[in-house]
């Protein structure tokens, strides 16, 4: 039997996919797959796809031309292209519609986007050809599922993806990590992601006014990194919010093993990284009860709707002063954290489905 050959390919690069990737190309070359990986050059700086065996293939940035022609020469021969997001779906089925690669197409689908007026109409029209350019889209909640069939998908399948844990020991409650922090003698709240819209910050700090009466007055650290923080920083300096933005950061599991609650305020969400990671350390966890988010932490954590402060605000103060309850969702993170797939069985499992395509 001849080698499998895939090609996987990003657009953007969220945290999130890129993380996958390496996870599957790591995975998969040790199966004996020879995996291409076709993406911006920065990434294999930060997630080295070459260091688990992967070929790597930089993209041009998006819209230039030249992009497509490369991921086109990238895909001949290969027995399976994979795409993982919309915009990497947008440019896999372009670089297959023509020349000489004609393998079958695999979409995953982790993520959303919200687009309002008009240009909703824009994204749907892309959605419905992306699904139907894909042989099989792979989804990464149910809800996905649902929206991959209502945009036409021939084969939509449910395929939760697991990013691996971080690396390495990590200590709860780490006293270097809060001290670093400013958060000693007074409890840590932690929030993770990108500092764009409809991630929830300003609802985030809508709560953050309410917190300021609690004795100890509670610190809401947030790392990352977007076009919302000049803002959110205005808000917080006139507002005089007990909340620091850190940027990105490399430690962020370690930050968050220090807090004494997890907050994850977004507007909608998968699988998302922040509730997994926060779940495995038990640290407890409040978020929105919005696309994935239910799916993926069951009972394990305290949920809310979107946009509401107070109900937010309610959430976290009650865990504060509930010592006996956080410590019951900390013990059921953990339990369901085991309930996940593996690392392992989530590489077998797309792989099983390459097979399935090439026809092995």
């Amino acid at each position: 039997m001849t080698q499998l050959r895939t090609v996987q390919v990003l657009g953007g690069g969220s945290a999130g996919s890129s993380a996958h990737v390496r996870s599957l190309a790591s995975g998969l070359v040790a199966r004996g797959v020879r995996v291409t990986v076709c993406a911006p050059a920065e990434l294999d700086r930060v997630y080295d796809y070459l260091g688990v065996g992967a070929h790597f293939v930089p993209l041009p940035r998006l819209g230039d031309p030249a992009t497509v022609t490369a991921l086109r020469n990238a895909c001949i021969g290969a027995d399976v292209v994979h795409a993982h997001g919309l915009q990497a779906s947008v440019r896999a089925a372009l670089a297959l519609s023509g020349g000489a690669a004609h393998a079958p197409l695999v979409t995953t689908w982790d993520s959303r986007c919200h687009v309002d007026g008009p240009g909703g109409g824009v994204l749907r029209m892309v959605e419905r050809r992306t699904v139907r350019a894909a042989t099989v889209v792979l989804a990464t909640s149910s809800e996905l599922v649902d929206r991959a069939r209502r945009r036409g998908a021939r084969d939509a399948r449910l395929a939760p993806v697991t990013v691996p844990p971080a690396r390495g020991p990590v200590c709860l409650h780490d006293g270097k990590a809060r001290a670093e922090l400013g958060a000693v003698d007074r409890p840590l709240l932690m929030a993770v992601g990108a500092l764009e819209r409809g991630r929830g910050y300003r609802t985030l700090l809508d709560a953050a006014r309410v917190w300021r009466e609690l004795d100890p007055q509670p610190l809401l650290v947030i790392a990352g990194e977007g076009r919302e923080r000049a803002a959110l920083q205005r808000r917080i300096v006139a507002e005089s919010l007990p909340v620091r933005l850190i940027g990105r950061r490399e430690d962020v599991a370690e930050l968050l093993a220090a807090a004494d609650v997890a907050v994850l305020p977004s507007r909608w969400e998968a699988r998302s990284l922040l509730a997994q990671e926060a779940l495995r350390l038990g640290v407890p966890l409040v978020a929105t009860a919005v696309g994935g988010v239910p799916e993926l932490v069951g009972d394990a954590a305290e949920l809310v709707p979107y946009g509401d402060a107070e109900a937010l605000a309610v959430a976290v103060r009650g865990l504060l002063e509930d010592v006996e309850r956080r410590m019951d969702l900390a013990a059921a993170g953990r339990v369901q954290a085991g309930s996940w797939p593996t690392e392992d069985e989530t590489v077998a499992h797309v792989l099983s489905v390459y097979d399935e395509l090439a026809g092995r």
